[in-house]
């Protein structure tokens, strides 16, 4: 559904909100002294940090505390320094992964010298509490470029001093003088436990290191230049599976998958250089993390992907064709479960992730920075000058879901009130007293316990947060199931069809299908065939031209979903569907599908759609016929042969002519193996006299005569002991006669004609009957 904004705060409920609406403030003739890319907002969304540049280095961070009484005067987390050393991130740490008990946040404060601060906020002790100051990097001289948290796991990226990354420092390796390090990192009872440092990587160039639930992603440099090999591909460290993946941006499938025990970049990636050298992949713009080991990258081609925790990068969505990112273009990106947000300028774009679909285009009065809340992970949040802000669903009337407590409490009220009503009619209709029961006789009276329990369930589910579309998930189940109990036959099978598009769609449209879902989309196909046809067509999106042309406009996920191979594959169950409703678009299907596929090395899909074919109680003569065109339509050389044996077999001669018409083009190896048979054929019968003159047309450029009388005679069937001097007419003898043509064609284009055969051209223009080929051996 469409969202509403909704201002959650204006600022004044957190402590030295003044200075903070100044910090934001700013204009196109005199910008601010700070980047809303400089802002962060902690997960439950009571702090504010500002990273300062210039022309102070410095952090200042704005608190929302529970109690007014005590923000009157606050610990605040406000640092400055001297000497350029600058921050480089502020973050949180998760406690769930830690051993963090009582109340009260953990921030992170990173600076570039590899100093980090550990914070706690506590709102019975007025504000903020440094817990510890650790080092970070083992050398004084290193600096810290990036980092995050990754579980208990602190990872940054550190430049190292010359001398300590590479004796020499050619133009190459003076970019590979970095490195990814880790320390475990425990927080127990106010204390902190870090671990020893671990490296990673080596010798390898600056990355922007992001977490992503159990996954570290490694992306370059965004400023770096993509000519540098070293800047078109990025790499995802897996802590728990101990190893990397090398993707880029502009291939949808991992190119490598390796062991971490290799620390070394360069020897890491030696194998794939080659490869990389001769991409050209897009730029990344911007970047989020999904929170589930995956990535949201936003290209300067417009396009949005998504990095997938299998290392898959999908299509998500398509700015218009005039996106041109700059250097000062305000972008922001965040991931909300299902959904994908992302504002460009002044513009909030709204995309449904799964199937790319735009929800919602908003147009801002200002620039905005997008954030989460761990609270409500599906609803977008946003921060600008004038406050923070939620983009909540709207229902049918207009009203706004989610906005406030009391509505939440309001509308909650109502549908318990509604249960009890309900009640009352259904126990009143059974019961045999006379006594009129009401709604609060129910709710005092606790002997129907059933009402009761429910409206408790359905009060601690609007507490923890209403989900409008599961509950117009179970409103839509009810009325389904009153239609089919009320309806007639027609009606059912409406609902019925409607109903398994629907789960076919959906199941198609998934990421993944388990050996379950398989199962399940197999019972489908079997007890609704006609049904699930047509699903099917409705989900891949065929349309037929009329002309034996299919098309079809399915995402590539979809088509990834139907042609993967496992034990139930969707792709036989689509076939076994076309052969029974549609058999002359087997062809095209195929082809269709071979598109989709790729040069992806699995079993050839035209075998599979032959194993189908076999598999089915189908016509033998329409099954032939359909063999001959899967192996045509698959394109490949001996498919073509094993059509072109087939067809031969069942002396099909015009439609051998075609075919090797059509295919002899193809390449000039298939040519030859055509011609081949063709000729072999010849030699055997004379089937083949009304077609000769097409035939001789396809002879290969590099035949000699002396080949085409070798294949001639090496293929002509045994003749009787004592044969007659002169061929009987209507003997199926092949004869000169029928050969001169092509022989006359052939001596004619060689540049250096043999002699030996020059008898043929100077032969009359009305021979005699001519003598089998066998008494000219």
């Amino acid at each position: 559904g469409k969202r509403a904004g909704s201002q959650l705060s204006d600022f004044k409920d957190y402590a030295g909100s003044q200075k903070l609406g100044d910090l934001l403030t700013f204009s196109k003739d005199e910008p601010s002294r700070i980047k809303l890319s400089d802002v962060r907002v902690s997960p439950d969304g009571r702090h504010i940090h500002v990273l300062l540049r210039q022309p102070k280095v410095g952090l200042m961070t704005f608190d929302k505390h529970e109690r007014p009484q005590l923000a009157l005067s606050p610990k605040k987390l406000d640092v400055w320094f001297k000497g350029g050393v600058s921050i480089v991130d502020v973050f949180y740490l998760d406690l769930l992964h830690n051993k963090g008990k009582g109340t009260g946040v953990v921030a992170v404060v990173v600076y570039e010298n590899g100093k980090a601060e550990f914070w706690k906020f506590l709102d019975c002790k007025t504000g903020w509490h440094l817990l510890q100051t650790s080092d970070l990097c083992n050398s004084p001289r290193a600096r810290v470029v990036s980092v995050c948290v990754c579980s208990s796991l602190l990872v940054w990226c550190e430049e190292r001093p010359a001398s300590e990354s590479s004796p020499a420092l050619s133009s190459t390796r003076d970019k590979l003088r970095y490195c990814v390090c880790r320390r475990d990192c425990e927080v127990e009872d106010g204390v902190v436990n870090l671990g020893g440092l671990k490296i990673i990587l080596h010798n390898n160039p600056k990355f922007t290191v992001i977490s992503s639930g159990d996954y570290v992603h490694l992306l370059p440099d965004l400023k770096a230049k993509l000519q540098l090999c070293i800047s078109k591909f990025f790499l995802t460290w897996s802590p728990r599976h101990d190893s990397f993946t090398i993707s880029t941006t502009c291939k949808n499938t991992p190119i490598k998958k390796l062991s971490a025990k290799e620390s070394d970049f360069r020897r890491l990636i030696t194998d794939s250089l080659g490869y990389l050298s001769a991409l050209e992949p897009p730029e990344i713009c911007s970047f989020s993390p999904t929170g589930c080991g995956g990535l949201l990258l936003l290209l300067n081609t417009g396009w949005l992907y998504l990095l997938q925790e299998d290392g898959m990068l999908r299509r998500v969505y398509k700015l218009a064709d005039n996106f041109t990112p700059q250097a000062d273009t305000h972008t922001s990106l965040c991931f909300y479960v299902n959904t994908a947000a992302l504002i460009v300028g002044k513009t909030l774009h709204l995309m449904e992730v799964n199937c790319g679909r735009e929800l919602q285009k908003i147009a801002l009065k200002r620039e905005g920075l997008l954030y989460a809340n761990q609270a409500d992970r599906r609803t977008p949040f946003l921060l600008s000058e004038t406050g923070l802000f939620m983009l909540a669903d709207k229902d049918s009337t207009g009203k706004v879901l989610g906005l406030s407590p009391a509505e939440s409490n309001q509308s909650g009220a109502v549908l318990v009130e509604a249960i009890f009503e309900e009640a009352c009619k259904y126990y009143q209709q059974r019961s045999l007293s006379s006594t009129q029961l009401t709604v609060e006789s129910l709710k005092k009276g606790g002997r129907f316990q059933a009402p009761i329990s429910l409206a408790s369930i359905l009060r601690n589910y609007l507490n923890s947060g209403l989900r409008r579309t599961e509950t117009e998930a179970l409103v839509a189940l009810e009325e389904l199931k009153g239609s089919l109990v009320r309806g007639g036959v027609k009606e059912v099978e409406a609902v019925g069809g409607t109903l398994v598009e629907k789960e076919v769609v959906r199941l198609l449209s998934s990421s993944e299908l388990d050996g379950e879902a398989l199962l399940y989309l197999n019972s489908i196909f079997s007890m609704f065939p006609s049904q699930a046809w047509s699903a099917a067509q409705a989900a891949l999106q065929l349309h037929h031209n009329g002309e034996g042309s299919l098309s079809s406009r399915a995402a590539p996920d979809v088509w990834k979903m139907v042609l993967t191979p496992s034990a139930l594959p969707v792709f036989e169950l689509l076939c076994q569907s076309v052969v029974r409703f549609q058999p002359g678009w087997l062809p095209r299907f195929l082809q269709l599908s071979q598109q989709q596929q790729g040069s992806a090395n699995n079993v050839p899909l035209y075998r599979r759609a032959l194993w189908v074919l076999s598999s089915l109680d189908t016509d033998t003569e329409q099954r032939q016929g359909l063999e001959v065109e899967l192996l045509l339509a698959s394109g490949r050389p001996n498919a073509i042969l094993q059509a072109l044996r087939i067809l031969m077999v069942k002396r099909q001669w015009e439609r051998v002519t075609q075919v090797a018409q059509q295919f002899c083009k193809q390449s000039p190896l298939l040519n030859k193996e055509i011609f081949n048979a063709l000729l072999c054929e010849v030699s055997q019968h004379r089937e083949l006299d009304p077609y000769l003159d097409l035939l001789w047309a396809l002879c290969p450029e590099d035949y000699t005569v002396t080949t085409i009388l070798n294949l001639v005679l090496k293929n002509i069937p045994c003749s009787s002991p004592s044969p007659a001097p002169f061929a009987d007419p209507h003997s199926s003898q092949l004869a000169i006669g029928q050969l001169k043509p092509l022989l006359r064609k052939v001596l004619q284009r060689e540049t250096k004609p043999s002699q030996r055969y020059a008898d043929i051209l100077q032969s009359p223009l009305y021979p005699p009957p001519a003598l089998p080929l066998d008494l000219l051996v």
